[in-house]
């Protein structure tokens, strides 16, 4: 899930996770637990605890406590998260974590974090290790790369995971934004207000929100019989969206952008405003996440609205459930989007 732009809430502070209550323990690449309820604050991490006396090392993934290999738990023995989340500094992934966090507190939970910046077979294995010394009862995983789905990525067994942003066919149970429906109701906006086509400043292609939003575009240009530009590939960030900004607004025939997230839009938006073509009287701009900023942007930004606090409260209420036996969530759940339309688009130019 954009994720989205470089700048997020938690930017690189990884010490901003949200626990229910004061727990010991390690999280980060070595592994802290925080309070959630210090998140809002930015207070400080929890003093660093002792290793759990019952937890098992080991780069194994299976290797988990002794009644985690014997039998599935009814409740939950440690009313401890585990989330493996492969960035921090991005803004939907540090937007996701928030609200996983907000759902753990009403669960009473605790959460450890674990950041796994290569999404390797090796880190994200090591991770669950990891966590398995920590003494959770589950884990989320948000990491937006296409390594999560491939065969090397071993899973633990016995223990309960849920998968944020990542393939329907994943074996575990999927939460995202409808990242297709999304993209395409941008696009169509675009065509609706006479535009003759639309570009696309796509996200990074490991990311499956990216790839999803790329193909929906493409789907509905086809869909409509009209000509499909060449693809811009960003990386979420303003400054991807400056560069290709400035080769879009050399080429006159240019009048509707679709990027990938509100970050590269707003790039793009001061690329468009220095060559002296205006936003929306010349070219029109839609993003993607309604960050809050969007409607500050100049202008204010049409967007596509996605709800982090939906996804994160899915993936939390899904997990618990899948810990509990008391499953209410299906398998694979799309949360919807909105387009929210703004000053940025218009009628193309006559």
């Amino acid at each position: 899930m954009s994720r989205g732009g470089n700048q997020g809430e938690f930017g690189a502070t990884e010490s901003r996770c949200r626990s229910a209550r004061a727990v010991h323990g390690r999280c980060g690449p070595g592994g802290r637990r925080f309070r959630a309820d210090r998140v809002a604050g930015g207070q400080r991490p929890v003093e660093r605890g002792r290793r759990h006396p019952r937890a098992r090392a080991g780069g194994d993934a299976s290797r988990w406590l002794p009644a985690q290999q014997r039998r599935p738990r009814p409740l939950p023995r440690f009313r401890t998260i585990g989330v493996i989340v492969s960035s921090l500094s991005t803004f939907g992934n540090s937007r996701t974590l928030d609200a996983i966090a907000a759902a753990v507190v009403d669960q009473d939970f605790s959460i450890v974090l674990m950041t796994v910046p290569r999404s390797t077979q090796g880190e994200v294995t090591g991770a669950f290790s990891r966590l398995g010394e920590q003494a959770v009862d589950g884990v989320i995983i948000l990491i937006e790369q296409h390594q999560l789905d491939r065969n090397e990525i071993e899973l633990p067994r016995g223990l309960p995971v849920v998968v944020i942003d990542s393939s329907a066919r994943h074996p575990s149970p999927v939460i995202d934004t409808d990242q297709a429906e999304g993209a395409a109701s941008a696009t169509r906006h675009l065509l609706e207000l006479g535009h003759s086509t639309v570009w696309h400043i796509a996200g990074p292609p490991q990311s499956y929100a990216a790839e999803r939003r790329l193909k929906s575009w493409q789907a509905v240009l086809e869909a409509a019989g009209r000509p499909v530009p060449p693809v811009l590939v960003g990386d979420w960030s303003a400054a991807s969206g400056y560069a290709h900004g400035q080769r879009l607004a050399a080429d006159p025939s240019v009048t509707a952008v679709f990027a990938a997230n509100d970050q590269m839009a707003l790039g793009l938006i001061r690329a468009l405003h220095e060559a002296g073509r205006d936003v929306p009287g010349q070219v029109s701009v839609v993003g993607f996440d309604d960050m809050a900023e969007a409607a500050h942007f100049w202008p204010p930004l049409t967007t596509v609205r996605q709800s982090f606090d939906d996804v994160g409260r899915h993936a939390v209420a899904a997990l618990v459930g899948e810990i509990t036996n008391d499953r209410r969530e299906p398998a694979a759940v799309r949360i919807p989007t909105e387009l929210v339309i703004r000053s940025s688009t218009a009628p193309p130019p006559k």
